[in-house]
This record gives C-alpha cells, sequence and structure tokens, in this order.
C-alpha cells in the first residue's frame, strides 16, 4: 500500500485521505460525512482510507498524531488538511477552492 499511496496522492486529481482507525469512535462519525463528499465529488476527487493501524509509516510520515484525520493532495502536496469530525460544508469548500 505504501508505494501505492505515495503514486495515488502524486495524481493531477485531488485526493482526500481519511486516517482512521477501527477502534476510534470519531472516525466512525465521519463514515456518513465522508460518503456525502463521495456522492458529492465522485467524479472529480479520489477519497482514499487509510488505516494508521495497519499503515504507521504513512501515518508518520505526514505527522498524523490525532485521529480523524484528513489530508487533501493534488499533485503530492497537501493542499488543505482538518483533525476531528469534519463538517460537509468545510470539507466542501476545501474541495472547492482546488477544483
Amino acid at each position: 500500500m505504501s508505494k501505492r499511496f505515495y503514486h495515488i496522492v502524486k495524481s493531477s486529481r485531488p485526493v482526500l485521505v481519511d486516517f482512521y482507525a477501527d477502534w476510534c469512535v470519531p472516525c466512525r462519525l465521519m463514515q456518513p460525512i465522508m460518503k456525502e463528499i463521495k456522492c458529492q465529488y465522485k467524479a472529480k476527487v479520489r477519497i482514499i482510507k487509510v488505516n494508521v493501524d495497519h499503515y504507521p509509516d504513512i501515518a508518520k510520515t505526514y505527522q498524523i498524531q490525532n485521529i480523524p484525520a484528513l489530508l487533501l493532495f493534488r499533485y503530492g502536496k497537501i493542499q488543505w488538511s482538518g483533525t476531528g469530525v469534519q463538517k460537509v460544508n468545510d470539507i466542501s469548500i476545501a474541495l472547492k477552492d482546488i477544483l
């Protein structure tokens, strides 16, 4: 996954990465929010989930210390980030800024 992850985030298409863990209750609260974002931006944004317990190297690279955490990439660079449960509107604003 690590090599594939770095390849994916270098895309010209924006990539929204949801860092989570199975045991994280706030992470579960993000599921319907991410589902709504996916419905709204499916054709324009790629959304991937990274379990920090399974891929600690990726989490460490981006200094993910609190979850849930969202990172929005384009061309391999972070364009926006958010920690904790985010609102659909806040994520949408970030996405619209780079589309």
